[in-house]
């Protein structure tokens, strides 16, 4: 007994039909957006840094060591509890990681250098070495100068052992006095002390 219904089809399988074309188009629209800003945010070439120096100035690591100071949420970042730097206005709180802030890249960067260094020609080395020969004196050091020091030094020495064993003897003396106190001869005869060394009476 097959019925034959015959009620129309319905479409319920909710699927959603999307228009190719106007999605093809906004696609476009947003690829010319993207392009147009990472035009404007490009600055042109990349910046050429220069490479790493010598610190010419003297890093102040002990002026505020043993200082005890007021710390507010309120006071500017230069004055607050550890060290500031003002190439990158920020606070480091201890000195090794001060040191390690000054040294790292993005300290370096702030400054205009990469955190490449310069190689060293030959002639840089040679003048180097050269600077470094007329800054040390001649004759700085010899066996002699040695000898001669070490001779010194044991003079300093036996001077210095010899004062402490004459400061002992005076202490000695000190105190062996102090033990024997002087008594007037009369009071030693009232309280009975008299006559210690000898059994002769007088």
């Amino acid at each position: 007994m097959a019925s034959n219904n015959t009620t129309p089809a319905v479409d319920n399988t909710f699927r959603k039909k999307f228009d190719t074309e106007e999605y093809r188009e906004r696609a476009r629209e947003r690829e010319k957006k993207e392009a147009e800003r990472s035009k404007s945010q490009s600055k042109g070439p990349p910046v050429q840094r220069a490479p790493l120096k010598h610190r010419d100035y003297h890093v102040d690591l002990e002026s505020r060591l043993g200082k005890t100071q007021v710390v507010t949420p309120v006071a500017p970042l230069s004055q607050q509890a550890g060290y500031f730097c003002r190439v990158c206005d920020c606070v480091v709180k201890d000195s090794a990681n001060y040191l390690d802030h000054i040294n790292g890249k993005k300290h370096q960067r702030a400054l205009g250098m990469s955190m490449r260094v310069e190689r060293s020609s030959l002639e840089q080395v040679q003048e180097r070495f050269e600077m470094l020969k007329k800054r040390k004196t001649p004759g700085t050091f010899s066996e002699q100068d040695l000898d001669e020091r070490i001779r010194k030094q044991e003079e300093v020495e036996e001077e210095h052992k010899r004062q402490r064993r004459e400061k002992k003897k005076e202490k000695k003396k000190g105190k062996v006095i102090e033990e024997e106190p002087e008594m007037d001869p009369e009071v030693a005869e009232l309280m009975g002390f008299g006559g210690f060394g000898s059994s002769k009476k007088s």
